[in-house]
C-alpha cells in the first residue's frame, strides 16, 4: 500500500524509483542486499533507499516473533548498514506501537500527543520489534531517518477505512472501540511528505502522521459520513474485543521537530482517500 504510493508520487516528483519486493530481495539476507545494492549501482549513481517492508500482521506476532523481528528489526538494520557502507541515506518506517498508550500530558494536565523525545515502552511484540529496528537504522548512519506514523490506510492494501466501507456495503451495523486513541494517516499524503524529507536531508526520528486525533470509533463514524453510506456504528471497549496483542490506548503522534512539515489533518486525509478509491483524483 505505501511501497506504491511511494512510487507514484516518486514519479511525479521526477525521481527514478526502482520498486524491489519479494522473492526478488529477502531484505534480512546481508549477500543479497549487497548484490542487488552492486547490480544498482552499475546501472547508475543512486540516492537514497526507502524500506517500505514489514512484518505488519500485529496479532500474528505475538506468536511469530522470530519472524517478525527477522524482518522488523533484522532486515532494517541490514538495510541500514549496507546503505551506510554505500553512502546512502536510508528512510524506514516505524509505529506508534512502540509507546505502551498512556497519554503524555501538558502543562495544563490535558493528555497531549507523543514526541519524538517521549520515552518508548512497547507492550506487544511488534512494537518491540519495530523498536529494535529503530535503532538498528539510527545506530547505522546519522544520515539516516526514521519515520514513525499510524493508523495507515490507503489503496492497493487492507485497512480500516476500506473494511467499514465493505461492511456498510454488505448491510453489517458495525461495532468499534471508543477507547483507543490515534491519528490516522492517509499513505497517499505520507509519500510524499517522506520524500520531501529526503530531499531536504532531514535525519533521525520523525513522528509523521494526519493531524490531529481520533478514536477508532469517530473515525468510522467520519468515513460514513464523508462516504455519504448510511450505516450505524455502535460503540465497543477494549475489554469487549480482547485480541492477541495489545494496542495502545492512546497512539497520537505529533511532531517537536521545526524542519518536519506537518500532514494536513486527518479529515483530509480521509477526503482525499474516498476521492482517490472513486477515482476523482490521481493518487
Amino acid at each position: 500500500m505505501l511501497g506504491h504510493d511511494v512510487q507514484r508520487a516518486g514519479a511525479r516528483a521526477g525521481h527514478e524509483i526502482v520498486p524491489v519486493d519479494l522473492p526478488e530481495l529477502d531484505i534480512t539476507d546481508a549477500a543479497a542486499v549487497a548484490a542487488l545494492l552492486e547490480r544498482l549501482r552499475e546501472q547508475g549513481p543512486l540516492d537514497g533507499i526507502v524500506n517500505c517492508a514489514a512484518w505488519a500482521d500485529v496479532d500474528g506476532a505475538e506468536s511469530n516473533a522470530e519472524a517478525a523481528r527477522a524482518v522488523n528489526a533484522e532486515g532494517a538494520g541490514v538495510l541500514a548498514r549496507a546503505a551506510a557502507a554505500d553512502g546512502l541515506a536510508l528512510l524506514h518506517f516505524s509505529t506508534d506501537y512502540v509507546f505502551d498508550g498512556t497519554a503524555p500530558r501538558a502543562a495544563d494536565g490535558a493528555p497531549r500527543p507523543y514526541l519524538e523525545s517521549d520515552a518508548t515502552n512497547p507492550r506487544s511484540m511488534y512494537g518491540k520489534t519495530k523498536l529494535e529496528g529503530e535503532r538498528q537504522v539510527l545506530a547505522a548512519s546519522r544520515s539516516h531517518t526514521v519515520v514513525r506514523t499510524a493508523w495507515l490506510y490507503g489503496l492497493g492494501g487492507p485497512n480500516f477505512a476500506a473494511t467499514m466501507l465493505r461492511l456498510a456495503e454488505e448491510g453489517e451495523v458495525v461495532r468499534v472501540v471508543t477507547d483507543q486513541i490515534g491519528s490516522p494517516t492517509w499513505s497517499g499524503h505520507l509519500a510524499p511528505a517522506i520524500l520531501g524529507l529526503l530531499e531536504r536531508g532531514v535525519t533521525g526520528l520523525v513522528h509523521l502522521t494526519g493531524g490531529g486525533h481520533v478514536s477508532w470509533h469517530g473515525f468510522a463514524e467520519e468515513i460514513f459520513r464523508q462516504a455519504e453510506v448510511d450505516c450505524r456504528v455502535e460503540p465497543t471497549t477494549s475489554e469487549h474485543s480482547v485480541r492477541p496483542a495489545q494496542r495502545p490506548a492512546w497512539s497520537a503522534l505529533e511532531s517537536e521537530r521545526d524542519d518536519v512539515l506537518a500532514l494536513p489533518p486527518w479529515q483530509d486525509g480521509l477526503a482525499g482517500y474516498l476521492a482517490a478509491r472513486a477515482g476523482m483524483i490521481r493518487r
